[in-house]
């Protein structure tokens, strides 16, 4: 970068204020910064000050499926995160003032992930630093373009304040909010209808899987605002089944199976589940249960869905609680995922917390109690 432009600096930063109204103009800033850098992408993420995963609030256009593969990551893994971490606060630090190039491109992260898409090195500041939060905005850049300069850094430094402030007034990194729309995007990822309710069966959210459903005709209608299964036999156990699973969370991770296709129709199960007190009701407020519909031709996909929805797991640790509660030792886990024995341990610690586990054998038990009732149809 040349000397920056002292106009386009004052609009970005204009900008960067215009999104405490407008959250949605974060996207075109951080496009914005990526192209006043000559970079390939730029992220604003939160981190919790005791966790050391981020998750991203914003970022300009990139792969989405390498953008959640990153998150997947932790500050020990990421070449430089760490030390933009714990070090001072409006002060950029870029990778390749940190290591040589050549022992850059040895770390499995670039060869995993950076490398393959033609990306070079990045350039991180830290813009917030409380005791329940950390705020990072990163630029990375491809690579065949030189390394980051100081005017590159000097950039990013006369930003970082403009982003603290704005992160004070709109409260920009909000982890509920940020989590909140990772979990909105998982459920659109699934293969898996899934509707979210209130109490009462009124439909809050369905996902593509959920809305094809509707379309075609079941297992799984809606009948104006409410879900009614196709089977009218079970269309009053249906509503009862939701409303249990809304004012008692004690049905927990059995939940509750019912057969829900009509006479003649292809087999389907709805899998009823509590939504707890968490993301997904932040999300979907004033959802309280979930809606899994589990047919011959799209069940496959269930079990980490429920995982995901009851415990509010990433998708990398929905993966790790079915590998581990097959009973594989960590080192098998490790390798079937492909990931180190420490990222391993990691995700583990999180899930015995997410999960209110402390072994692998209720692990096992867990995923057998939910996989069970799944598999019979």
């Amino acid at each position: 970068m040349d000397v920056v432009d002292n106009d386009v600096l004052s609009s970005i930063i204009g900008d960067i204020y215009d999104c405490v109204l407008n959250r949605d103009g974060w996207s075109s800033v951080l496009t914005r910064i990526t192209q006043t850098m000559d970079a390939a992408y730029t992220t604003i993420a939160l981190a919790s000050a005791s966790d050391n995963h981020g998750r991203f609030a914003a970022q300009s256009p990139w792969d989405p499926e390498r953008m959640r593969a990153l998150q997947d990551y932790s500050f020990d893994d990421i070449p430089g995160l760490k030390a933009a971490v714990v070090g001072d606060i409006d002060t950029p630090v870029s990778t390749l003032s940190l290591m040589p190039e050549s022992e850059l491109q040895k770390t499995p992260f670039f060869q995993k992930w950076a490398g393959p898409q033609g990306l070079r090195e990045g350039s991180i500041v830290k813009f917030v630093h409380t005791p329940d939060r950390i705020g990072l905005l990163g630029c990375t850049t491809l690579a065949d373009r030189p390394i980051i300069s100081a005017e590159d850094q000097r950039f990013l430094a006369l930003l970082s304040p403009h982003l603290r402030r704005a992160a004070m007034i709109g409260d920009l990194l909000d982890d509920v909010r940020v989590m909140a729309d990772l979990f909105r995007e998982s459920l659109e990822n699934l293969v898996a209808p899934v509707v979210l309710t209130d109490a009462t069966g009124s439909v809050l959210h369905a996902n593509a899987s959920a809305e094809r459903m509707f379309a075609t005709g079941g297992p799984i209608l809606r009948q104006g605002r409410t879900v009614q299964a196709q089977n009218p036999l079970m269309a009053d156990a249906l509503l009862q089944a939701i409303a249990s699973a809304a004012s008692d969370l004690s049905v927990g991770a059995k939940g509750i199976g019912l057969p829900v296709s009509a006479v003649g129709q292809p087999p389907a199960v709805a899998y009823v589940l509590p939504l707890t007190d968490g993301t997904a009701r932040a999300a979907f407020r004033p959802a309280c249960a979930a809606v899994f519909v589990s047919t011959t031709t799209s069940a496959s996909p269930l079990p980490e869905a429920v995982l995901t929805t009851l415990f509010e797991l990433t998708p990398a640790q929905a993966r790790v609680l079915m590998s581990a509660g097959k009973g594989l030792n960590p080192s098998e886990t490790a390798a079937s995922l492909g990931i180190s024995e420490n990222t391993l341990k990691t995700h583990l610690k999180r899930i015995y917390a997410k999960t209110g586990t402390s072994r692998q054998a209720d692990l096992v038990k867990l995923v057998s109690d939910i996989a069970t009732p799944l598999t019979t149809v």
